[in-house]
């Protein structure tokens, strides 16, 4: 079974920092690009931040560029989204995903073939 969890969200104040983890199992995603989304109450999913699959590469929505960072470890089959500076507009649920094809780079969600649960994170002003 190959699964995404998700880990790291809750409530912070606006400006503060949070780190979310999103944890592989059942294959390794070493050739594949992952990504973050995000989706508010009411709103489509959209697109945060995508890392090609050696971390070479990175690739930021404008909302959140020079804020936000993206990284990810294949030992570990992990990937991370360290989120500085956070802002009420920030609240939603957030998920991470893995490109359906190895070696492709597209930041949209119809390019993601995996995804978690999602994690919730709140930013209170």
């Amino acid at each position: 079974q190959v699964q995404l969890v998700e880990s790291g969200g809750g409530l912070v104040q606006a400006g503060e920092s949070l780190n979310l983890s999103c944890a592989a199992s059942g294959r390794t995603f070493s050739t594949n690009s992952m990504g973050w989304f995000r989706q508010a109450p009411g709103t489509e999913r959209e697109f945060v931040a995508l890392i090609s699959w050696g971390g070479g590469n990175t690739y930021y929505a404008d909302f959140v560029k020079g804020r936000f960072t993206i990284s990810r470890d294949n030992r570990k089959n992990t990937m991370y989204l360290q989120m500085n500076s956070l802002k009420p507009e920030d609240t939603a649920v957030y998920y991470c995903a893995a490109d359906s094809r190895p070696y492709t780079y597209s930041p949209s969600a119809e390019a993601m073939g995996y995804w978690g649960k999602g994690t919730l994170v709140t930013v209170s002003s």
